[in-house]
């Protein structure tokens, strides 16, 4: 048992290491996103780079909540990460559609997550994910929304191509 350990709840310690679950498989889908526009038959390396970007956000916030867990005396229980669902793309819309979903999916656990420290009167994980998540993940899903809104505006093609010209 951890010296460490105080006033945290196994609920607590479960879900966090469900949120590390969930943050190295949108790494994982991020990293499947970004080999499939690197490849010479797609070739959108500024879109590319964007998605290992975004997978390298993920792996951060993975390795945030297992030194999270660490300093509360949990104990870390790493789990199977399946393959990306989806690591084909009719177009670059449909890869931010999906990705957009993905971050409203990570937005949903961490609000769970939030849940569950809040119903075990633990203040300071509750502090820990506003912190840290939830502000990022609003964040994440209004950038995405817009690309997506503009991907639809530029339809394929030359638009496309356009939008990763001037893609950042």
């Amino acid at each position: 048992m951890s010296r460490a350990r105080q006033l945290f709840h196994e609920n607590c310690e479960g879900g966090i290491n469900d949120q590390i679950n969930m943050e190295f498989s949108a790494m994982f889908a991020y990293e499947a996103m970004a080999a499939y526009f690197d490849r010479d038959d797609v070739a959108l390396p500024n879109i590319s780079g964007f998605f290992k970007e975004s997978a390298q956000e993920e792996k951060e916030h993975a390795e945030k909540l297992i030194e999270y867990q660490n300093k509360r005396g949990g104990r870390v229980a790493f789990k199977a990460i399946a393959a990306p669902e989806k690591q084909e793309f009719a177009s670059a819309l449909e890869a931010f559609e999906t990705a957009l979903q993905l971050e409203k999916d990570v937005n949903a656990s961490l609000l769970k997550l939030h849940a569950v420290a809040d119903a075990h009167n633990d203040y300071q994980m509750a502090d820990f994910l506003e912190g840290e998540y939830l502000k990022e993940q609003v964040e994440a899903s209004k950038q995405l929304a817009g690309y997506v809104a503009q991907l639809k505006l530029v339809g394929d093609g030359l638009g496309v191509y356009h939008f990763e010209k001037t893609f950042k």
